[in-house]
């Protein structure tokens, strides 16, 4: 078992569950990793992992949108090569996609079957990374996934609360976008999905496309209400993605849907409780 990205939001987890569940697993990360030197994956095949998980990503979705070549380099050129090399020892490839991949003008949730259409240079780069995966192993599982979030990262959660404590200082009400929707994803819950899923696709076989996220999907103002339950005086403003300036177009409404999963057994996580928990350590830890 190969983790290429260990030491990320996602990678870690996968380290701390493929152990839990038995494996021995070579965990690839910075400095000694670098996607853009494709001998830092020569380390590989001497291990002969029977599963090679890409939780590497450059995930700064406004920092792609200013640098797409770059973007292009990390999340999609490189993704084959990960493939590649899993492909040279026989290796099953779990590559981590996302949501962005579509545009998200439809009102329903994107089923796997949906022709993508990316609309920024994130999107663009992982749906290259996507193909470029397909191309090089045949032995492929895509897993599709949104909005992760967990404990101590400075994901969702931990930036509204940092932006309701500012705005609370200043007198000031926190505005929130409301017309952006997405699947917040507890990370540990995904990463225990992917688990789950590698097994299933080494013993009988899996779709090569999955999508793995939490559910209901929610709003960006919905769950910031959920992240900040126990600041009751904070006054939160909705407002449109058009009033929030970023270099990136994001896609509106990429929700994903979750029926092939559930097809197989797998349950999404349901992002409210892990929201919840995440309040009350906070709260806990400031008293």
């Amino acid at each position: 078992m190969a983790i290429v990205g260990a030491s990320g939001q996602l990678g870690s987890e996968l380290v701390v569950r493929f152990q839990s569940a038995g494996h021995d697993v070579l965990p690839l990360a910075r400095p000694e990793l670098d996607l853009e030197r494709p001998e830092s994956l020569d380390v590989v095949p001497s291990w002969r992992p029977d599963v090679v998980v890409n939780a590497a990503a450059w995930t700064d979705v406004d920092g792609c949108a200013l640098d797409p070549e770059r973007a292009m380099r990390l999340n999609g050129e490189a993704a084959g090569r990960v493939a590649a090399v899993a492909a040279s020892t026989g290796a099953l490839v779990v590559q981590v996609s996302t949501n962005e991949v579509f545009d998200g003008s439809e009102d329903r949730p994107y089923r796997e079957t949906d022709e993508p259409g990316p609309i920024n240079p994130y999107g663009s780069s992982k749906l290259a990374g996507e193909r470029a995966v397909a191309a090089a192993n045949a032995r492929h599982v895509i897993v599709r996934t949104a909005w992760l979030f967990s404990l101590g990262q400075r994901t969702f959660p931990a930036r509204i609360r940092a932006a309701a404590r500012r705005a609370e200082a200043a007198g000031q009400a926190l505005r929130v976008v409301a017309d952006e929707f997405g699947n917040p994803t507890w990370t540990p819950d995904l990463a225990a999905v992917i688990v789950r899923i590698s097994g299933i696709a080494l013993a009988t076989g899996v779709p090569s496309i999955l999508h793995a996220a939490g559910w209901p999907p929610a709003s960006r103002f919905e769950w910031a209400e959920a992240a900040l339950a126990d600041m009751r005086d904070l006054r939160i403003e909705p407002i449109r993605l058009s009033d929030y300036s970023r270099p990136s177009r994001v896609p509106p409404r990429a929700v994903l849907d979750v029926a092939r999963a559930r097809g197989l057994g797998i349950e999404p996580s349901d992002w409210r409780g892990a929201t919840a928990a995440l309040v009350g350590d906070e709260a806990r830890t400031n008293a």
